[in-house]
């Protein structure tokens, strides 16, 4: 296991916040070009909406705010309740197709989580009813005290926006020094140590990211880390 910063004090982790997509499940072959001009520009082009694949891949990574389509005159609610509602539907298409797919070490490694004491909870930047279809999918949602996806009343606090977090800290009653934020991309870690919260990065697809405390190579790794931290 690699672990890149530890430590001086470990206080006793009470919970544990996952990221979702990538990190708990992946979807095979899914290729994000190919999704957009196949499933989301034709929604767009029946709504006369303007947005072309690099501007909408720029709000998704925070390059540019989820609001930035209200300079071109569209609200920007609507406009990614109609995003997540393709986005639905496309997850749909993928479940029957048998294309999500769960990572082999994420029940076992989450019911030892739970058999600890530990809070679980999920936070997505995908909507709040894509993010519970695929944890429902696996039978994964029971693990989780909360389930978070995007806030339509504040768009821009998906991650890296410690909003999410923030607000699930407040829901499961811990401080940021009892949790791991653990997720697979830069997104995630940015998100955690705006909140003040040690990142754990699973190297689910070699996308390093220096910027974490902790590098695991699977959730079982994730596991044996949690119990050195915590002294169990």
């Amino acid at each position: 296991m690699m672990i890149s910063v530890l430590s001086e004090v470990c206080k006793l982790i009470k919970a544990l916040i996952f990221d979702v997509d990538e990190t708990l499940v992946y979807y095979e072959s899914y290729d994000a070009k190919e999704w957009f001009n196949r499933y989301l520009e034709p929604a767009f082009k029946q709504y006369d909406i303007n947005v072309d694949f690099e501007t909408y891949r720029k709000m998704v990574k925070g390059i540019l705010p989820r609001s930035y389509v209200e300079k071109l005159g569209i609200d920007h609610v609507e406009f990614w309740k109609l995003v997540d509602n393709v986005n639905l539907k496309y997850r749909k298409v993928l479940a029957k197709e048998g294309k999500i797919k769960i990572f082999p070490d994420v029940p076992q490694a989450l019911s030892e989580l739970k058999t600890m004491g530990l809070k679980l909870a999920a936070v997505s930047n995908a909507s709040q009813k894509c993010t519970e279809f695929v944890l429902e999918l696996f039978d994964l949602k029971n693990y989780f005290e909360v389930v978070f996806g995007k806030d339509y009343s504040y768009l821009n606090g998906v991650k890296p926006n410690p909003y999410l977090i923030q607000k699930t800290l407040k829901a499961l009653n811990v401080s940021p020094n009892e949790v791991l934020v653990v997720g697979d991309s830069k997104l995630d870690v940015e998100a955690a140590h705006r909140a003040e919260i040690r990142a754990v990065q699973v190297l689910r697809f070699d996308n390093f990211v220096e910027e974490a405390d902790y590098h695991v190579k699977n959730l079982n790794e994730l596991v044996e880390l949690v119990k050195r931290l915590g002294m169990y």
